[in-house]
């Protein structure tokens, strides 16, 4: 079961690193692996692996794409805030909730980017510093709390609102969504590991794992630039809507 966990964890801190989401390949194999344990402990344990994976592929990405610190500070402190805010409130969601929320949301993501082939190709922000300020803010907040309430897809609905939202490239957008990540997974924690609720052994294995894959994907969006981000996207999105609109069809 742990190697098995692994290496939905490796795969999963991959994925996160180059367009976000990893949470939905991490999130399920937990849900499979662990049928015992509550939401929270599922999502305690989760929050921790999945940091391993945003702290190294956000610091390759602060290295190799240096992203502006007057956007992705403000990001970070509103997606801090409102992590600590989904997060105190995780315990109330019932697990059958978590993918009909996240399917609608991914529908509607993908259908956006797949119709407009133009975003995201090279950064043109839309507003100045004032308004571009408050967008960022605003943004960090709601991702944030969706992210410490639920998690899956935190990344790609990051990646989405800063390409959509605020104009920056696919790329500048991957690197700017991990550093969020990094705050979110961070103010889930501070919540999480007081209660008691992190399945620590489990937590360490897949988090090693999901080092490796985070570093391993961010530096291949680096290297690879905006247009495969933007396709990675893509696949990455439909393959979930298939798989999580499957289950709920009960197809397989």
């Amino acid at each position: 079961m742990l190697a098995l966990l692994a290496l939905a964890a490796l795969a999963a801190g991959f994925v996160d690193a180059v367009v976000g989401g990893g949470g939905l390949i991490q999130l399920p194999a937990l849900l499979l692996g662990l049928p015992g344990a509550s939401p929270v402990q599922i999502l305690a344990t989760n929050k921790l692996a999945s940091i391993c994976g945003t702290t190294v592929s956000a610091a390759t990405y602060v290295r190799r794409v240096r992203p502006d610190a007057r956007t992705f500070l403000p990001l970070m402190a509103a997606a801090f805030a409102g992590s600590v805010g989904g997060a105190v409130v995780a315990s109330q969601i019932p697990r059958s909730a978590f993918d009909p929320i996240v399917l609608v949301a991914l529908v509607l993501v993908g259908a956006w980017v797949l119709l407009r082939p133009d975003l995201g190709g090279a950064t043109d922000l839309r507003w100045d510093d004032r308004r571009h300020l408050a967008g960022a803010v605003v943004l960090g907040l709601v991702v944030g709390f969706y992210d410490g309430a639920l998690g899956p897809g935190t990344g790609s609905f990051l990646v989405v609102g800063l390409v959509g939202l605020l104009g920056y490239s696919f790329l500048e957008a991957s690197a700017k969504a991990r550093l969020a990540n990094v705050a979110t997974n961070l103010a889930a924690l501070v919540v999480f590991v007081p209660q008691g609720a992190v399945i620590w052994h489990v937590a360490l294995v897949m988090g090693a794992a999901n080092l490796v894959g985070g570093y391993l994907g961010a530096r291949t969006a680096v290297s690879r630039g905006a247009g495969f981000v933007r396709v990675f996207f893509i696949v990455v999105v439909s393959g979930f809507v298939v798989r999580i609109g499957g289950d709920l069809l009960g197809l397989w």
